[in-house]
């Protein structure tokens, strides 16, 4: 391992956050050997429903999440802003405090990944961080090279403990992670429905206290992971 920094940022709306989330950060951070890892809530995402639940909730449940995972930590640097929670921005914000583009590698599933032409100031946001791109159920990683052959040159499979290199380049990670969605936890539970196995048992437990996600009437449909929203969500991670 080297000394380089390597920062890991993994964004959603977390409403809330569950296995699949945390299979897809706990891959990338042993692929990319990072230092750090920032699980990020969005506050106003630009093309979906308002979240559910308040930013307090899916803060304080990213909080239990990554409680004792060493170097994890949840971060509120768009639940501190009222504007649309664009990745193009909050990366612009990393740097202003003083990360370079080569230490940041933004984490999305293959899913997500797969709408990234759409997103807001695409194909520059590329050069803002490397990106870690997560197999997700039914998304393998080995077909973004065919489905963007554009970008296929700057695909690559990590290297266990090489450095990163200094211009930002999209990292592939093979990985199995978990085929659940925050939009299905919801439908379960509002159905009065067990998502035991779908969650860490903290998540669970808060949800129970405070009664989340009981109200049917609440429940929407979408992709709301691992960062599918279009047009440049920083997360889009249901």
């Amino acid at each position: 391992m080297t000394g380089q920094r390597r920062i890991g940022l993994l964004g959603g709306t977390f409403d809330p956050i569950h296995m699949g989330h945390l299979d897809l950060a706990d891959a990338a951070s042993r692929a990319l050997g990072l230092t750090d890892l920032l699980v990020i809530p969005a506050n106003v995402p630009p093309h979906r429903a308002k979240p559910l639940t308040s930013a307090f909730h899916r803060f304080a449940m990213v909080a239990v999440a990554v409680a004792g995972r060493a170097g994890w930590r949840a971060c509120d640097v768009e639940l501190r802003h009222e504007s649309p929670s664009y990745t193009a921005t909050t990366l612009r914000r990393f740097h202003e405090r003083g990360y370079e583009p080569s230490e940041l590698v933004f984490l999305i599933g293959a899913d997500a990944f797969a709408s990234i032409n759409t997103w807001r100031d695409y194909p520059h946001i590329l050069d803002r961080a490397h990106f870690g791109v997560v197999s997700r159920p039914r998304f393998p990683v080995g077909e973004l090279p065919r489905r963007f052959p554009e970008l296929a040159a700057r695909m690559a499979v990590p290297v266990p403990d090489a450095p990163l290199s200094a211009s930002p380049s999209i990292f592939l990670v093979d990985a199995h992670t978990a085929d659940v969605s925050s939009t299905t936890i919801r439908t379960v539970l509002a159905n009065g429905g067990s998502v035991s196995g779908m969650l860490d048992p903290r998540v669970q437990e808060h949800i129970e206290q405070h009664g989340l996600y009981r109200d049917s009437v609440h429940v929407r449909g979408g992709s709301d992971d691992i960062r599918s929203a279009p047009a440049g969500r920083l997360h889009g991670q249901d």
